[in-house]
């Protein structure tokens, strides 16, 4: 996509900021739908129908963009035999550097390694499958050192392409590596929005509303939900208008999308609205539970239908609130069981969930989880706002800003391509500086309000505005074409190193807590972005210097 945008604006190379702005908007409106449905029924009805709309609608998605490649002409098509008089000439200058057997040998023994890789690391984790396993060396995995291995032999390939370029060019695509850098140190720090928040906001989140508040919510919830998907309705019905006559079909798929969105968000907008909050209380076993360093810690396993008790175990109540579009009174039995087997949170079955939960059960042989509680509390005007509704704040953020943005990289104020890094680092340190500042003296079992967690959000999608889509700007406007499409794969591949980094430290958010602080985990993002935003910033001339004109 990113290439195919880069090849539209080929001539008109001071549009390319704002197109590529535009661009990312379109992408996340996307994911504003996605993280909100696909999170919502992973939350409320169960994970396996979040996953499965997910690839409904990837499935869709294919196929209304294969079924439309027409409206873009010659352009992301095979290549053709090229005519136009400065085509030739620039045909001629790559030339000076082609493909060599080392090069097309190295692509194919990377690509090759970390194909596999990916195929690898869920498969070691599922089944203990390591294809890779002949290369461990003490310690060291053999996955590990295979993807090293590909990433050096990878590294090699860019740097003995790019040295064989002329000085201007080798200049351009040096100045791209150092932005690919920058941008690792970037995403490593905004993806703990898919990691480390999660847990967040999860755990030390206050997200239950009640009250006047909880309507308020209810109120912006279906604003925020109904207004960006009328407005995204609307433009693509005029863009339907003037491409129905090339891509029918694709049309005809589009609107089929755009029909199931509608369709799902008024179902989940009325679930919302007819869900009641009720307090129930259940049975449970209490048990000490002493860790290595021989704290005690009470453990409270719920009464299921399969447990066999002996008599002799400690039972106590246990009050949890759930929240359910049905009809209860006060004293009236109900039935719960553990959502995808998740430990805190509980799910209302009713008469024919119940019964199948005790069939599949039955079938396998095991404990079906059906736990006997009762109503206590019937509760005015409360709600729970889930996890994965503060992921959409991202993508609301960049559909509301992307514009402005777009109009600055457009006016005479524009900022150099370094100043934009720089200000990308420096604003989203702010919001986890914001975060940290939040989360000070927080301990165990005590919540902070959700306020810190939406700032954080904003600042972290202004950083993102600054900093990736003009990223992918300057990759077209610095690469020479023959290596466009090879080098917006090395960009993606810096993302992807990234993610795994962001994936790794997101994850020892709860032993850095238990360890310092979660404060001292912000701020940890807080200080490492804010100096790499300053230390671009100092490089600018010299950024400048090697882009040879390239603004």
């Amino acid at each position: 996509m990113t290439s195919i945008i880069s090849e539209m604006y080929k001539t008109r190379p001071e549009k390319k900021d704002g197109a590529f702005t535009i661009y990312y908007m379109g992408v996340n409106a996307g994911a504003f739908f996605g993280m909100m449905l696909c999170g919502y029924l992973a939350e409320k009805i169960g994970w396996a129908y979040g996953f499965g709309l997910a690839g409904i609608f990837m499935l869709l998605g294919t196929v209304q963009f294969w079924l439309a490649k027409d409206i873009f002409g010659n352009i992301g098509g095979k290549p053709q035999k090229i005519q136009d008089k400065e085509e030739v000439e620039l045909e001629a200058n790559e030339k000076r550097n082609p493909f060599t057997l080392l090069d097309k040998a190295l692509i194919i023994i990377c690509s090759t390694i970390l194909l596999l890789y990916a195929v690898n690391d869920p498969l070691s984790k599922i089944s203990n499958t390591d294809l890779f396993s002949f290369l461990n060396i003490g310690d060291a995995s053999g996955q590990n050192i295979a993807t090293l291995t590909g990433l050096l032999l990878f590294l090699l390939l860019i740097f003995t392409r790019t040295f064989r370029y002329t000085k201007v060019v080798r200049d351009r695509m040096l100045v791209v590596m150092i932005f690919a850098i920058f941008t690792t140190f970037f995403w490593v720090a905004f993806e703990q929005g898919a990691s480390s928040l999660v847990v967040f906001a999860r755990d030390n989140v206050d997200r239950v509303l009640s009250g006047n508040s909880a309507i308020m919510y209810m109120v912006i919830n279906s604003i925020l939900t109904i207004v960006p998907l009328a407005i995204i309705t609307y433009v693509l019905y005029l863009l339907w208008k003037k491409t129905y006559n090339k891509a029918p079909i694709s049309n005809i798929v589009l609107v089929a999308c755009f029909t199931l969105m509608w369709g799902i968000v008024g179902w989940m907008l009325n679930r919302d609205f007819n869900t009641v909050a009720y307090q129930v209380t259940y049975d449970a076993v209490k048990t000490v539970s002493v860790d290595e360093e021989g704290n005690r810690e009470d453990i409270f396993i719920p009464i299921t239908e399969g447990i066999q008790l002996s008599g002799s175990e400690e039972i106590v109540k246990k009050t949890i609130d759930i929240a359910e579009p049905v009809e209860l009174k006060v004293g009236e039995t109900a039935y719960i069981i553990h959502k995808d087997n998740e430990k805190s949170a509980y799910g209302l079955l009713t008469e024919k969930t119940l019964e199948e939960a005790r069939s599949r059960a039955e079938e396998l042989g095991r404990d079906n989880g059906v736990v006997k509680a009762t109503i206590t509390e019937v509760k005015d005007n409360e709600v729970e706002i889930t996890v994965s509704w503060f992921s959409i704040l991202n993508s609301f953020f960049i559909i509301l800003f992307a514009s402005l943005f777009s109009k600055w990289w457009e006016s005479k104020y524009n900022p150099s391509a370094a100043s934009k890094y720089a200000l990308g680092l420096i604003i989203m340190a702010l919001g986890f500086g914001l975060l940290a500042y939040g989360a000070y003296g927080v301990t165990a079992g005590v919540k902070v309000s959700m306020i810190w967690l939406i700032l954080a959000y904003l600042f972290h999608t202004l950083g993102e505005l600054c900093l990736s889509p003009v990223s992918l700007s300057f990759v077209s406007k610095l690469v020479p074409a023959r290596m466009v499409a090879f080098m917006f794969g090395v960009w993606y591949l810096a993302m992807a190193i990234s993610n795994k980094i962001a994936a790794k430290l997101g994850g020892e958010i709860e032993n850095i807590t238990k360890e310092y602080s979660l404060s001292t985990f912000f701020l940890i993002f807080t200080i490492v972005p804010m100096v790499a935003g300053l230390l671009i910033w100092m490089l600018n001339p010299i950024i400048r210097k090697l882009m040879h004109g390239v603004k």
